[in-house]
């Protein structure tokens, strides 16, 4: 049996959704075409109005209010003497979950990959090195996944802020070898954080 043309398109749009492959976008696709016709507007309406209200913040990268900075970055509470390097935004979340991490974060917005086409052109790198050359600027934690990108991305910003007075460092104990940060448990991150290593 074939889709509609609209839903068809549904289905190739929910298969971009990472975890998401055809079966899942299908189903997810007819549960949505159950919906009365008043929710199936709403969901438009708020996809559709994500490009004006939602943008990122301008000090790390993280999603925000468009125009605004976010939560972490307004919190006067965080210790602007510390900045935690991810990759993405669920890795944010993830070393949140640990309780442990006080400073500010930065999101890379990726990492390199060669092999993916991705050479770090489009990584925030400028405004790392901006964050980093801060006075207030005491210690980078390069908290990058531990697979081969990760460490390559994690030694091409060593060289990168190699120039600069601040102590870079790495989460430590927890963290296998070759695992995303995004699905370390909250334990797991506040050990590899309370033992993090310095880079040679």
């Amino acid at each position: 049996m074939k889709f509609p043309e609209a839903a068809d398109e549904l289905i190739e749009y929910l298969k971009m959704l990472p975890g998401v492959g055809r079966r899942g976008a299908e189903r997810m696709a007819l549960a949505m075409l159950e919906w009365d016709d008043d929710r199936k507007r709403a969901l438009g309406r708020i996809v559709s109005g994500l490009p004006e209200s939602v943008g990122t913040c301008p000090d790390c990268g993280a999603i925000c209010g468009r125009g605004q900075r976010c939560d972490i970055c307004s919190d006067l509470r965080r210790d602007d003497s510390v900045i935690c390097v991810v990759e993405t935004m669920p890795q944010l979340f993830a070393v949140e979950k640990g309780n442990y991490f006080r400073g500010k974060y930065l999101i890379l917005g990726g990492r390199i990959s060669p092999l993916d086409g991705e050479d770090g052109s489009s990584l925030r790198l400028e405004l790392l090195r901006r964050r980093a050359s801060r006075p207030e600027t005491k210690e980078v934690i390069l908290a990058l996944s531990s697979d081969v990108e990760g460490r390559a991305t994690a030694a091409f910003l060593t060289e990168l802020l190699a120039d600069l007075p601040v102590k870079l460092t790495r989460p430590a104990l927890g963290l296998p070898a070759g695992a995303n940060l995004s699905y370390a448990d909250g334990a797991t991150i506040a050990a590899a954080f309370s033992n993090r290593l310095e880079f040679q």
